[in-house]
């Protein structure tokens, strides 16, 4: 059996080898744009140009959008009592200020964090999950969600979002050249065997960069996954709490009248307490959550 704390310790190593592996691939991404055009300061300034808007609008915009495409709609303490006492009494055993609470209209059992930071942050959760679970399952579900607070993984999984949109945008920018004969034209047929080398690595780069940041960004958010249930496990003293929460989404989703969250995408998917589509979603190909089996065994032999 694990302890609470060997079982944070872990996953917080592997998230962060994981990252260090998403700025190296970053870098070298960058790099190869930069040779390709050329080099010098207008090709680093356009590079960094790109970086940073997109990187400024993930940071101060991001949980607003996220927010507003999953039709999310602030909670009033009158409608929703528990779940106002639930959240605050968990932020304040966090030591963290109490995060803005939200709802989703939906039947999928699920919830969320966003935000900035601890100061600036929003949980969300489903008119399902309400439903679904129990006072106790209900603390599990939301202690999960504050441990993505408290250890400042809304911010993590914005950087690894950014990062992981900044190699999609410079990928296709160094596909396009090729396709469309940019970099050929103003090399003069190529550069001779120099250009045939920077050809390659250009089309290799443009197409496999995307897929490695994909993969990156999957196994970071598994990570945190993991660490939030330890943490969570660990806040409220109780990990069956939220085994017992798990069991019920996993048993919701294989009804065959289970419905995907309809407001999640590909973008947001990987913010939710477990995968919001249904079983049959051809989302789960790139599933960003651990298989909830897993997550309910690692559960079960905490102590």
């Amino acid at each position: 059996m694990a302890s609470f704390f060997d079982e944070i310790a872990h996953n917080n190593l592997r998230s962060w080898v994981l990252m260090s592996l998403f700025i190296a691939l970053f870098a070298l991404i960058v790099f190869i744009f930069v040779i390709l055009l050329g080099g010098g300061i207008i090709a680093f300034a356009i590079g960094l140009l790109i970086i940073l808007l997109y990187a400024a609008f993930a940071y101060f915009m991001g949980h607003k959008v996220v927010l507003k495409f999953s039709n999310a709609k602030p909670a009033t303490r009158e409608e929703y009592p528990v779940l106002y006492e639930t959240v605050e009494g968990l932020a304040l055993a966090a030591q963290v200020p109490n995060p803005q609470i939200y709802i989703i209209n939906d039947p999928n059992p699920n919830a969320f964090a966003t935000g900035n930071d601890r100061k600036h942050s929003y949980v969300c959760v489903t008119t399902g999950l309400l439903q679904m679970m129990d006072n106790r399952e209900l603390q599990g579900v939301l202690a999960h969600e504050m441990s993505h607070i408290y250890d400042n993984d809304i911010r993590f999984m914005m950087i690894a979002v950014v990062f992981a949109g900044v190699i999609g945008i410079i990928s296709a920018f160094i596909r396009n050249m090729f396709i469309f004969g940019f970099y050929g034209g103003r090399r003069g047929g190529g550069g001779g065997e120099i250009g045939a080398y920077l050809l390659i690595i250009g089309i290799v780069v443009g197409i496999l960069a995307p897929i490695f940041a994909l993969l990156i960004r999957l196994a970071i958010s598994r990570r945190r996954e993991y660490m939030a249930d330890a943490n969570g496990a660990r806040m409220i003293r109780d990990p069956a709490a939220l085994a017992n929460a798990l069991a019920k989404i996993k048993a919701y989703t294989e009804k065959p009248n289970a419905t995907s969250l309809k407001s999640a995408n590909e973008i947001t998917a990987s913010l939710y307490f477990s995968s919001p589509f249904n079983k049959k979603s051809l989302m789960n190909i790139f599933s960003t959550h651990p298989p909830i089996d897993e997550r309910i065994d690692r559960l079960k032999k905490m102590y």
